[in-house]
């Protein structure tokens, strides 16, 4: 069994570090709050910081919210890269920006160490289910030694090339999946205000060429008014604005993207920044004056 670390206990990467355990791995665990007492089980250590982290597990995972807390975690003082020696690897799990992986990479490389960077998509539910599916970009050789552990924590996982392609990967997800909730929306809101019954019209399309995994799950959550946090809007925004920042410096023009980003700045705007990104839905009902449905 292999000395494993992780860093970043949230919403994803609790259920994601539970499964490295639950496999029988030595798994060194630290994050921003006290380590939740439920990981601590098995082979599972809890340990004060990221060097100490680094120092013990030969392969380190992280989940992370946004770009500058990977820099930190890495770099800072008692970070990642003072705790490294030859021949770890380091696997960044986050959503961060390409371009400042490519870096992060070089710099790891220059310590003599490996460094994949594997974002996910699945949400909260796919990290419960292990059945995410992971988007990496790095060496083939360290793609393969850390390829039976991703297999405990996902389904769908691909090498899609270098160091920053699996975040580049993941960037064009985030597009996908925002400009899909903003269809859906627009779907239901519109037939829900012309009388028609949106749970009904949702049924209807889900057995026709508009079907998606979107209007099934995210449709459902704008009829029911469930927007308790899968993927929180204001983690998708901050994807949508690694969108816009890499389109600007490509030269590449992302219109829907940028309408897309504007809704959800909407629903930041108005206190909804921590409900689930499904909720872009009410930024097209507060500018309709109609909900989809009523809670």
């Amino acid at each position: 069994m292999s000395k494993l670390g992780f860093i970043g206990l949230g919403i994803m990467g609790a259920p994601m570090a539970t499964h490295l355990i639950k496999a029988g791995h030595e798994v060194f665990l630290t994050t921003r709050s006290k380590v939740p007492a439920d990981l601590l089980t098995g082979k599972a250590v809890a340990c004060a910081s990221a060097q100490e982290v680094a120092e013990k597990a030969d392969i380190i995972f992280m989940m992370l919210p946004d770009t500058p807390d990977v820099a930190k975690v890495l770099f800072d003082d008692k970070g990642v890269a003072a705790g490294l020696s030859k021949g770890k690897t380091v696997v960044d799990m986050s959503s961060i920006s390409p371009m400042d992986t490519k870096e992060f990479a070089k710099k790891i490389n220059a310590l003599g160490c490996d460094y994949l960077d594997a974002p996910v998509s699945g949400g909260e539910v796919g990290a419960k289910a292990a059945s995410l599916t992971i988007m990496i970009g790095g060496p083939d050789a360290a793609f393969e030694r850390v390829k039976p552990l991703f297999e405990l924590m996902g389904k769908n996982i691909t090498l899609v090339g270098g160091n920053g392609d699996g975040q580049t990967c993941k960037v064009a997800n985030q597009i996908i999946v925002a400009l899909n909730i903003a269809a859906v929306g627009e779907a239901l809101l519109f037939a829900s205000k012309a009388g028609a019954d949106p749970a009904k019209v949702r049924q209807a399309l889900m057995g026709g060429f508009a079907a998606s995994r979107i209007l099934e799950v995210h449709g459902e959550r704008m009829i029911k008014r469930t927007f308790n946090p899968g993927f929180r809007i204001g983690l998708h925004q901050k994807d949508l604005g690694l969108a816009l920042a890499g389109a600007r410096s490509l030269g590449v023009a992302l219109p829907q993207t940028a309408s897309a980003a504007q809704l959800m700045q909407v629903c930041s705007a108005n206190g909804m920044q921590d409900l689930d990104h499904s909720a872009l839905v009410r930024a097209l009902e507060l500018m309709a004056g109609h909900e989809v449905a009523k809670a």
